[in-house]
């Protein structure tokens, strides 16, 4: 099993999630982040005034999937996701030892 943990635009987190959910990736944790990477934040004007903003808008993306659904999760996000420009986010793929469904007491990767 692995960990998917996606951080991509605000405005494509519905596109990910029926993407993933067309492949047959069923649950996820979405959560509103605020980050930067090489783009480094922007600069704004606000009533006249130029301030920078240090950290974007982002939205975090981690769901668990099978090892063999591991390499569709990644696809399908990454064509969701993307838009060709600076700050379409990053995929981070990590190993997940253990999965326990709390209501029924399932394991691995039938609690998934």
């Amino acid at each position: 099993m692995k960990m998917l943990t996606a951080v991509a635009k605000p405005f494509k987190a519905e596109e990910v999630r029926d993407a993933l959910a067309q492949i047959g990736v069923q649950g996820m944790t979405i959560t509103e982040v605020k980050g930067f990477g090489r783009q480094k934040g922007h600069t704004e004007l606000y009533r006249g005034a130029e301030y920078v903003v240090d950290f974007v808008p982002k939205v975090k993306l981690e769901l668990a999937v099978r090892e063999e659904q591991l390499d569709q999760a990644i696809e399908a996000i990454m064509k969701a996701a993307g838009t060709g420009k600076i700050g379409d986010g990053k995929i981070f793929v990590t190993d997940l030892e253990q999965v326990i469904r709390i209501r029924t007491g399932e394991t691995g990767s039938e609690a998934i």
